[in-house]
């Protein structure tokens, strides 16, 4: 079955399990999320749901969506993502952390840290060039682009400094280590994608 949550980051700490040993974890504030609208194969050619996490005020949203929360009889949510859901949900439904339980491997999914502008070590792993006999202030430098004559132009996509982070990052198999349904928090086993308060969405994994 397709179990999915939207969710904010808190942060990472550390448990431990009934041996006693030490699990790194990140503590993810998941749910409570709103069905707010429910695609059909009839209306839309696809069956889905739109779901909402994290209220906001009022004067903060526009007039468009303000009618389509209002057609929802839900109150305004600041995000909205949709799923390709299982199970009888309707609109005005409420999906709640304990739709996982300690044990479920999941797959996470959020937008990484921005680094702003990285040199080709940092962002690819380059080696840096020798710092001695004459090569110059250039040791963190790309070095070479390629052949010179042919094909005398430099292909698309070659490895080069730019833009690092700030991108879709998906971590696939986590362990869900504990679940409190009671505040809407899930342990979850190592790092996840994201600063603290960044949005993540929780899946059940695809290769598990």
């Amino acid at each position: 079955m397709q179990k999915a949550l939207i969710g904010k980051k808190i942060g990472m700490t550390q448990i431990f399990d009934e041996k006693g040993n030490v699990v790194p974890v990140t503590v993810v504030e998941a749910g409570p999320c709103t069905v707010v609208m429910k695609k059909t194969i009839e209306n839309d050619g696809y069956e889905a749901v739109q779901l909402g996490f994290g209220d906001v005020k009022v004067q903060r949203v526009n007039k468009p969506m303000m009618g389509h929360f209002k057609k929802a009889d839900v109150a305004p949510k600041k995000t909205l993502k949709e799923f390709k859901l299982e199970g009888d949900l309707n609109v005005g439904d409420t999906i709640k952390a304990d739709i996982f339980a300690a044990g479920d491997k999941v797959d996470v999914a959020g937008t990484s840290k921005g680094k702003g502008t990285a040199g080709s070590i940092k962002r690819w792993n380059f080696s840096r060039l020798k710092e001695s006999h004459g090569t110059g202030p250039v040791a963190r430098h790309a070095g070479s682009l390629g052949a010179c004559s042919d094909p005398s132009r430099v292909y698309k996509g070659k490895k080069l400094a730019g833009h690092l982070g700030c991108e879709k990052v998906t971590i696939q198999n986590l362990d869900v280590v504990k679940v409190d349904a009671e505040n809407n928090l899930i342990a979850i086993k190592g790092a996840i994608p994201g600063p603290k308060g960044g949005i993540v969405v929780i899946r059940n994994t695809v290769k598990a």
